[in-house]
């Protein structure tokens, strides 16, 4: 079979079209970074107080309950899964140690990530999606009004407070459910488990951990303001857009997290 050029034009295009978008992208987080560290320089305001509240209590307070069912599921189900294994070894004491760990420096900020991408990410890009069809994104710009400050600021640093602050949650919240799992379904020491547990954690594992979680925030607050403001075709346009935002976030965290993992293991042995 003879491959024609013509063959390739498809995925030509998209190839195109996906390093146009990321160009714009990088536009818009050229911006969000001018409006939050040179703006308040130059004497503009680049923050409305109750817009960054209110998001705050969207994005922290109201995920709260699901972050918690999650992570304590994940951290209880891997638990199960080490005693499993470490048993045959003689080293379900270890249990706590190898959940302790693996929720600081992966599970914990991936999970939470995922999460908030699905939840809030999904959210925004509905919410800006709906403003820029109904043109009340045009409207601000005709009063003068620019929207990155209005729209896109207290939304991106929200979420850059609260998706840390949320992963460190996951990971007391994750070893708690393998403290459950550990001491009332396998019949390990509460006291025993809880010191192998943190006996194992060092300061390196919560600092990347959180690191990493900067970054998710980053990619997910970008992608869905993004796909928010570059919303075409109406309301199904809107829907697009949304499922577009999830997916892109949680492929932009997984490939994120896999370079991440690896600089950190060669830059931080």
């Amino acid at each position: 079979m003879i491959l024609k050029p013509q063959s390739f034009e498809p995925l030509g295009k998209k190839v195109i079209l996906a390093f146009e978008e990321l160009g714009r992208m990088s536009l818009l987080a050229q911006d969000f970074f001018y409006w939050i560290g040179i703006a308040p320089l130059q004497g503009k305001r680049a923050l409305r107080r109750s817009s960054f509240a209110d998001q705050l209590l969207f994005m922290g307070n109201e995920s709260l309950t699901i972050v918690f069912l999650v992570t304590v599921s994940v951290g209880a189900v891997l638990a199960l899964q080490a005693a499993y294994q470490l048993n045959q070894f003689g080293a379900a004491m270890y249990t706590g140690a190898l959940v302790s760990v693996s929720m600081a420096r992966e599970l914990g900020p991936l999970v939470t990530a995922i999460i908030i991408a699905g939840r809030v990410g999904a959210s925004i890009t509905a919410e800006l999606g709906t403003m820029k069809v109904s043109e009340e994104v045009d409207a601000l710009i005709t009063m003068g009004i620019p929207p990155i400050p209005f729209l896109v600021v207290p939304r991106m640093l929200a979420m850059l407070v609260m998706l840390p602050v949320l992963t460190v949650l996951s990971f007391a919240l994750g070893i708690f459910g393998g403290y459950l799992i550990g001491v009332f379904a396998l019949g390990l020491d509460g006291i025993s488990y809880l010191k192998e547990s943190f006996d194992a954690l060092v300061t390196k594992d919560i600092l990347t951990g959180t690191a990493k979680s900067f970054i998710f925030a980053l990619l997910v607050g970008l992608i869905a303001t993004y796909k928010g403001l570059h919303v075409k075709g109406g309301a199904e346009g809107v829907g697009r857009s949304t499922t577009e935002s999830v997916v892109y976030s949680i492929i932009a965290i997984i490939i994120s997290d896999a370079i991440l993992t690896a600089v950190f293991f060669y830059a931080f042995p």
